[in-house]
């Protein structure tokens, strides 16, 4: 009974002020989170968790000893992915990111090839820029995959210490010119022996990935997976 009040309550607030899926603005109904059942179906899902020869893997190939590398959707520009992800970044939508987080992680979590990750690491903002937004897009998305899934978050372990541009327009040379050595290991040994996953929003080179993870291999025995939200 009380359950059924609360969700008729919810239903009532959602008259005056309604919450709209962040894929199509759509009004939610009560047990939807950020996005709506017709988007839920609708999601590009990649399926490359259990293949090693998928896109986001060949982008390292010769460049990193990964364990294994993934993304859990297929971006498009002007799409429905792009539109979820730019409300996370841009919008302050941290709900798309806690509830993409948590579908990421239960598509992940079936994988054999990541079964034993036991840490994730969020690719790391300049301070400034953090302070800018109001938060790390990428720790968001983390924190939604933890709320399914009991990983160490290792969050506060590597630092960002050069602020770079947008790489939003720059092509494969640029990215990396502009990531390399920007990423410094406070802690070394948070990361000894652990297989450490790595998270991201969007992966498009590869470039800011492949320098976040030069700085992890500093650590002793480190294994190092990736997974992206959506891979260009």
């Amino acid at each position: 009974m009380r359950l059924q009040r609360r969700n008729a309550l919810l239903d009532v607030v959602g008259l005056f002020l309604p919450r709209c899926c962040s894929g199509c603005d759509r009004p939610l109904m009560h047990a939807e989170q950020a996005i709506c059942l017709h988007c839920s179906e609708d999601l590009p899902r990649t399926m490359f968790h259990d293949d090693a020869r998928n896109r986001v893997e060949h982008l390292f190939l010769g460049k990193l000893q990964l364990h294994a590398a993934s993304a859990f959707l297929h971006f498009s520009r002007s799409g429905m992915v792009q539109r979820m992800l730019h409300g996370l970044k841009y919008q302050g939508d941290r709900e798309v990111g806690l509830e993409l987080g948590r579908r990421m992680a239960r598509d992940l979590m079936a994988s054999a090839r990541f079964a034993d990750v036991d840490a994730a690491l969020a690719v790391p903002l300049h301070p400034r820029k953090e302070r800018q937004r109001g938060y790390n897009q990428a720790q968001v998305l983390v924190d939604g995959m933890r709320e399914r899934w009991p990983m160490r978050d290792l969050g506060t372990d590597l630092g960002r210490s050069i602020r770079t541009a947008s790489q939003t327009r720059q092509e494969r040379l640029e990215r990396w010119s502009n990531v390399q050595d920007a990423f410094r290991m406070l802690e070394p040994e948070a990361f000894q022996g652990a297989h450490v996953l790595i998270v991201d929003d969007v992966i498009t080179t590869g470039a800011t990935i492949e320098a976040c993870a030069r700085a992890l291999q500093r650590a002793p025995d480190v294994r190092i997976s990736v997974f992206a939200c959506a891979c260009a």
